[in-house]
């Protein structure tokens, strides 16, 4: 008695076939009646529903077929069409060397294909290209749809960056995540370093979204994308290949549209600007300054100056320009005596510091939600360990992670308690805040040296030292004091000791 042959049925149904009524079940039933009709037992079937039929080879149930095949478990597969099998050129005649040296058949019922003869696998080829031009042809079409929907502000697949989310077809501001965004270009302004921004992050309890660590290479990409600022940007990437990586398209074809900033145009370029020099430098930021005013100085010939020695005396090698250190502080000093704020620049700061005590506080308030909800995470974690849901060994796992982000939590929370009770003290008189800002020439000597370089940072633009004259430029005076305009002065007189 002759044994039947015995095959397996290949089902392979895209989400978008499912909504046009093709389900799985349906194209079962077609290979069974097929199988019926020849007299072939059918022994396996291998599922791929909803899977890209771009690239299969790599699939469980894919290696599986191909193990049957190889142990002659099945002597045939049968699919509904060739598409169905894979639109891979390279994969489709593949399966066929492969189901060849094992001396099975492919099935098409479609395209009524039997690779077991010449005639065939010459057509088998023929419509696997078409399959592939098919989707080149797809993959053509929704590459042209990318920059019209990008122009409209549509999503173009994936999540928001972090700190926004999609609601329906709008990129609106996460709650949630856009503090921590902010705060991370707060902290690189302040440390000027990404692994000390991210570290910083990661201390005070905050992860991203997956819930894996900041890292200094998350950091840059965050700090470096504008939609912080309110520029969403899009279409400006393209894949190089299967597996390789993305690079940038001609700035000509990006499109850029609007969307909610969630810091100031002001701190993303500042940011952008320290890593843009940090990158064509290709070094670290040097050391802490040792003197107030070290590594702003530069003499009237163009030339950088610096103290080169014990004798605190800040030299242009070039010219051999000097002054004292104690001199030009001295001289710096005299400059904040035209910082004097308005009642309107009171007023401004006001405002602005009740937003960041509300910022805070909102802050403090996920985070003890963060802390509650952790809590009780781990709580149910011991519970499943208590009853053997989670064996001795993976426990830990499971565990460590968001104990050790507990603690973290739990150590910031005091801290942002202590500034929002620090801050709220701050701001209960405008009294008080128009004399400490008024009183900044007075407070100075008294002031920390961090303090005062921070402070010096910010507002100071240019210092020029002449053989005559001292010229300092000072843009601005600090956020926490209000905003002037630039003020210049020069100081004339013999305060350069002799080279």
């Amino acid at each position: 008695m002759e044994t039947k042959k015995e095959v397996g049925i290949w089902i392979r149904v895209s989400t978008e076939d499912q909504a046009k009524g093709e389900s799985p079940e349906h194209h079962e039933k077609r290979a069974r009646l097929y199988a019926e009709a020849k007299e072939w037992n059918v022994v396996e079937v291998y599922h791929l529903e909803a899977v890209s039929g771009k690239s299969v080879m790599d699939h469980p149930e894919t290696k599986r077929m191909l193990r049957d095949i190889k142990h002659g478990n099945i002597t045939g597969l049968i699919f509904s069409k060739l598409a169905r099998l894979a639109r891979n050129t390279r994969e489709l005649l593949d399966f066929a060397d492969l189901f060849r040296e094992s001396n099975a058949d492919l099935i098409s019922l479609q395209e009524a294909i039997d690779t077991s003869t010449p005639a065939g696998r010459l057509f088998y080829t023929m419509i696997a290209a078409m399959a592939q031009w098919e989707r080149e042809e797809i993959s053509s079409r929704v590459a042209a749809s990318v920059p019209v929907r990008a122009k409209l502000g549509k999503p173009l697949g994936g999540a928001g960056s972090f700190g926004y989310r999609w609601d329906g077809k709008e990129l609106v501001v996460d709650e949630k995540e856009a503090p921590i965004r902010k705060l991370l270009y707060e902290i690189f302004l302040k440390h000027k370093r990404k692994k000390t921004t991210a570290k910083e992050l990661n201390d005070l309890g905050y992860r991203t979204r997956n819930g894996s660590k900041f890292s200094d290479t998350t950091v840059d990409r965050l700090i470096k994308d504008p939609t912080a600022k309110g520029e969403r940007r899009a279409n400006y990437t393209k894949s190089l290949g299967e597996g390789k990586h993305w690079t940038l398209k001609p700035e000509s074809e990006w499109i850029v549209t609007a969307c909610p900033a969630v810091v100031s145009d002001k701190l993303w370029n500042e940011c952008n600007r320290i890593l843009e020099e940090q990158e064509i430098k290709r070094r670290k930021p040097g050391p802490k300054p040792a003197h107030l005013l070290s590594g702003l100085l530069s003499c009237s010939c163009g030339k950088k100056m610096y103290v080169f020695h014990p004798s605190n005396v800040f030299t242009c090698k070039a010219c051999k320009n000097r002054i004292l250190a104690a001199d030009i502080d001295e001289i710096y000093h005299e400059q904040l005596k035209a910082f004097l704020l308005t009642d309107q620049d009171i007023k401004t700061y006001l405002s602005q510091t009740d937003s960041i005590i509300q910022e805070k506080e909102t802050m403090l308030s996920r985070q003890t939600s963060e802390a509650d909800r952790i809590r009780k995470e781990m709580n149910e974690l011991v519970a499943m360990r208590l009853s053997g849901e989670i064996s001795k060994d993976s426990f830990p796992r499971h565990y460590k992670p968001i104990e050790e982000q507990l603690a973290q939590i739990e150590n910031q929370l005091p801290e942002l308690m202590a500034e929002v009770d620090f801050l709220k003290i701050q701001t209960l008189s405008s009294d008080t805040i128009l004399r400490d800002a008024k009183d900044l020439y007075d407070r100075w000597p008294q002031m920390p040296f961090e303090e005062k370089r921070t402070i010096i940072e910010v507002i100071t633009e240019k210092i020029t030292v002449g053989r005559e004259d001292i010229a300092i430029k000072l843009a601005y005076i600090p956020s926490n004091l209000g905003k002037l305009g630039n003020k210049q002065c020069n100081f004339k007189g013999s305060l350069l000791p002799q080279a």
